[in-house]
């Protein structure tokens, strides 16, 4: 009998191991193995600036890794990813998008490598896959924003409905809800709570359309426009705080759209060790505490003026909303039939305002 038991117990043993969790490893032990990959492949959605100081940063400290950088739009990267997958030669080690619907796919595929680096137990759940396939490296939201020459404080808005007040005629601006995925999540919660009327008085007021976030706060700070509900809080604080005449402003009664920009590493990454020195790197605290935007991470404090993200009246469904396909489906063509097709290039090109360098100052 004593044999029996220590038999069952080699054999929940060896069970455990199996399917123990991937925790991270140390940023020395990762180097080492990372030095004799020497290379990274980087897929990073939204503008290069986001991406440029990091990367150029993380060279410096850890020399040895070449990384390749592609930066766009993650609904027009994502399908070069596929058909990659397809033909079964993937050229990409790790992405940082938020169409969080790409990993729910790659996920199910069986694409993705679980992964739960250093800190996992810092980040809420609301940011991370539980089965560790993806997480969150930083949070998003989308605020408002005006342009402190021609709005004054009493002027700026307090809810959505207050954009369509005649002063805006024409003056406000927004990327497309109909091409961008977190515009439509914006939207979204907008027509959920005043219905679609909103979007028959908001069409009233002419707005300015453009492809991308960078752009719509690059407008507001020009004076093309005075106002949009729909700006990245983060790139247009870092417009002010570069000295140009713009500012966030955060509803008092609707809520505020946020989503993690998560990163996963492929299962066939060819520099799996340096993919995942990139992300334990970009999670430690110090580099969390410089993003200029939230951190996923409970124990980081956020960017000064700004209150901790849960503090805010949140819109935090991004996830579950995105990965509805018949409802984003049926809410892109309702979009289409009052705006048209998106026209003209995506603005992603620009210099990140929240460089790393800048941030520690």
């Amino acid at each position: 009998m004593h044999v029996v038991k220590q038999l069952l117990w080699s054999l929940f043993v060896l069970a455990a191991g199996a399917i123990a969790p991937a925790h991270g490893q140390s940023i020395d032990d990762l180097y080492t193995a990372a030095k004799r990959e020497g290379a990274l492949s980087l897929m990073g959605g939204g503008p290069a600036g986001l991406y440029e100081p990091w990367v150029h940063e993380f060279e410096q400290r850890f020399p040895g890794i070449k990384v390749t950088l592609q930066a766009g739009f993650s609904n027009v990267l994502d399908p070069i990813i596929d058909r990659e997958l397809a033909e079964h030669r993937l050229s990409i080690d790790l992405t940082i998008f938020q169409t969080l619907q790409d990993y729910d796919r790659w996920k199910k595929l069986g694409a993705l490598m679980v992964f739960r680096p250093d800190g996992w137990n810092q980040i809420d759940a609301s940011f991370k896959d539980a089965e560790g396939y993806h997480v969150g490296v930083a949070i998003y939201a989308l605020s408002y924003a005006f342009n402190t020459k021609e709005v004054s404080a009493s002027e700026v808005p307090k809810s959505a409905m207050d954009f369509l007040k005649p002063q805006f005629k024409g003056k406000i601006v927004t990327s497309y809800p109909n091409d961008d995925d977190v515009t439509l999540y914006l939207f979204h919660t907008i027509v959920q709570k005043y219905g679609w009327d909103f979007m028959d008085k908001y069409m009233a007021t002419e707005p300015l359309w453009i492809r991308g976030h960078l752009g719509v706060a690059r407008v507001v700070a020009s004076g093309q426009a005075e106002a949009t509900f729909d700006t990245m809080a983060n790139v247009t604080l870092g417009l002010k705080n570069n000295g140009q005449p713009t500012n966030v402003a955060f509803s008092l009664g609707d809520p505020l759209p946020i989503w993690p920009q998560t990163t996963a590493i492929f299962k066939d990454a060819a520099h799996p060790a340096a993919a995942k020195l990139y992300i334990t790197w970009f999670l430690q605290k110090e580099q969390q505490a410089r993003l200029g935007t939230w951190s996923v991470r409970a124990d980081v404090p956020p960017p000064a003026g700004l209150k901790p993200i849960f503090d805010y009246q949140l819109a935090n469904d991004f996830r579950n909303f995105i990965v509805n396909e018949k409802v984003v489906d049926d809410e892109r063509k309702r979009f289409d039939s009052y705006i048209g097709k998106p026209q003209g290039d995506p603005v992603i090109r620009a210099t990140d305002p929240l460089a790393p360098a800048r941030a520690r100052q």
